[in-house]
């Protein structure tokens, strides 16, 4: 496989590995719900690379659809390089604007971009999905990217969506009215859903009364299929190449999905219900008329927060709608993810979505603009308690629903525990050294301080002596008593964090311990 070659690229190619976790901090007075917590519906306001490094302890291996917008890369969207890379070059390019004079804005626009694809990957499902939009300025250097991150045989297409209803008379040379939309799989099992068929209601009926309700019929020959015979109730046969297996044929008959026209005399078709569209369609790589435009996305935004709202190239909500449908289960609890948040489209789309079909989805947003709050989260806000005038009667009385806001916080530092400076949470360290540690998700709810512990492997249980004091630091130690304290030794070993340890190794494998001395140790668990 061809690899793609830039400026940078030795240096961030596992940068993603030394950003540091960082705490996800609260604020109440910016969320919608009762309690803030993780496992809510996420506005998260800072650096996206640092905030999806923070995302891992919880999400790792859980987001079944990533959608982003990043940065187009055209040299008028005033973006600057900011990954504090340790490198003389690197540090150069920080803060400073990435315009089209700019001789190595490709560069930069890689070196930004490729981190932040393998920290998705991260939290990619197995059967996860992952689309991204850009116009022609990057698309090829993208596409060669995600080969590269993904694999080439995960690439399943390259969309192209008209953003524009039509051309620019005033462009120099030819006017560009669509955009490209990348789809990759993370793995084998990671497939599109079927979008509805377009069929007249008319067309569906139910002349012999059938439980499952109307109807249309479907021709069950079709060239290149299973060739065999088949005889019709009046004893007409037909010789041809069917859509469908013998035996499974013979199955659609028991089940009387197979009806013959003519009163029994003319060749097999297939019952097709009405309750059965949403799962038929084949889709198109070329979205022309059916996923809306950058226009209506700004008619949708302006509903939403008046006309005095100053926010560029909203994506439409039709648009993330459609991606939702083909992503993610009808009526399901997946987990989308939108990394380069902007306007929070993503997040009304999922509202809809759960809205029309009785799922639970749930969105996690992160933005690094002043804006997070004022558009971000305003929209969401007001999307689910509804928007007085507007011409969707859903939308109009209100989506539902509740978010979560974070402001990602300061570093944590594991040495910061020898000082006693900006000493981390426990639920903070517990999160960290936990996914650290084994890898998995971590459930928040299954931690308890007062017993130590932070929650449970495939392989261990995993406790946490530890609290944000240094007097505590310094006296504290596992003890025989402590150990025993842990409670009855079961199948699984035992794996403990703690300053320092008063046991041997004899006792700590018959009490089936392994012991990780903070803040020295990580214990890396084979994955």
């Amino acid at each position: 496989m061809a690899t793609l070659d830039f400026k940078g690229k030795a240096l961030v190619q596992n940068y993603h590995l030394s950003v540091k976790y960082h705490e996800l901090v609260p604020k109440k007075d910016k969320s919608l719900t009762d309690k803030v917590r993780l496992d809510d519906n996420l506005i998260i306001h800072g650096d996206n690379l640092k905030a999806l490094k923070a995302l891992l302890p919880t999400y790792a291996g859980r987001v079944k659809c990533i959608y982003i917008d990043p940065p187009y890369n055209t040299g008028n969207e005033g973006w600057a390089y900011n990954d504090n890379v340790n490198s003389p070059m690197m540090q150069e390019w920080l803060g400073k604007t990435v315009d089209r004079d700019d001789l190595t804005r490709h560069d930069k626009w890689l070196c930004m971009m490729m981190p932040r694809i393998k920290l998705l990957r991260e939290l990619l499902r197995n059967d996860g999905l992952i689309f991204v939009s850009i116009d022609d300025n990057e698309a090829h250097r993208l596409q060669m990217l995600m080969d590269e991150i993904f694999g080439e045989e995960s690439f399943i297409a390259s969309i192209c969506w008209r953003r524009r209803q039509s051309q620019a008379n005033l462009s120099k040379d030819i006017s560009p009215i669509h955009d490209h939309i990348l789809c990759y799989r993370q793995s084998e099992d990671g497939g599109l859903g079927r979008l509805p068929v377009i069929i007249d209601d008319s067309e569906f009926s139910n002349s012999d009364n059938d439980a499952r309700g109307p109807y249309t019929t479907m021709p069950c020959s079709n060239k290149g299929g299973a060739r065999y015979k088949i005889i019709t109730p009046t004893g007409k046969v037909y010789v041809d190449e069917w859509r469908f297996k013998e035996e499974t044929y013979k199955k659609l008959v028991a089940d009387n999905r197979i009806v013959f026209p003519s009163k029994g005399d003319g060749k097999p078709r297939y019952k097709f219900f009405r309750s059965e569209r949403e799962a038929a369609g084949a889709i198109a790589n070329t979205w022309w008329d059916d996923a809306s435009s950058n226009q209506e996305a700004n008619r949708e935004l302006e509903s939403i927060l008046g006309s005095n709202v100053d926010f560029d190239n909203p994506k439409p909500v039709g648009l993330i709608s459609k991606i939702l449908r083909m992503a993610t289960s009808r009526g399901s609890d997946d987990i989308v993810l939108d990394s380069f948040g902007g306007s929070g489209t993503t997040a009304h789309a999922v509202l809809a979505q759960n809205k029309e079909d009785g799922g639970k989805r749930k969105f996690i947003l992160i933005e690094c603009e002043d804006y997070a709050d004022k558009i971000t989260a305003e929209r969401v806000r007001r999307v689910i308690k509804g928007v007085r005038g507007a011409s969707d009667e859903n939308l109009k009385m209100g989506l539902g629903g509740t978010f979560s806001f974070f402001e990602l916080g300061k570093a944590i530092e594991m040495d910061s525990i020898l000082d006693g400076k900006n000493l981390p949470s426990y639920l903070e360290l517990a999160r960290y050294v936990f996914y650290t540690a084994t890898g998995e998700e971590f459930e928040e709810r299954k931690v308890n301080e007062k017993r130590q512990f932070v929650g449970e492997s495939k392989t261990h249980e995993v406790y946490l002596f530890y609290q944000p004091d240094m007097d505590y630091l310094k006296k504290t130690a596992l003890t025989l008593e402590r150990a025993e304290a842990l409670g009855k030794i079961k199948d699984k070993r035992r794996l403990v964090f703690a300053p320092t340890k008063y046991l041997d190794q004899e006792q700590l494998d018959a009490l089936r311990i392994d012991f990780a001395q903070l803040p020295f140790e990580i214990y890396k668990l084979a994955r």
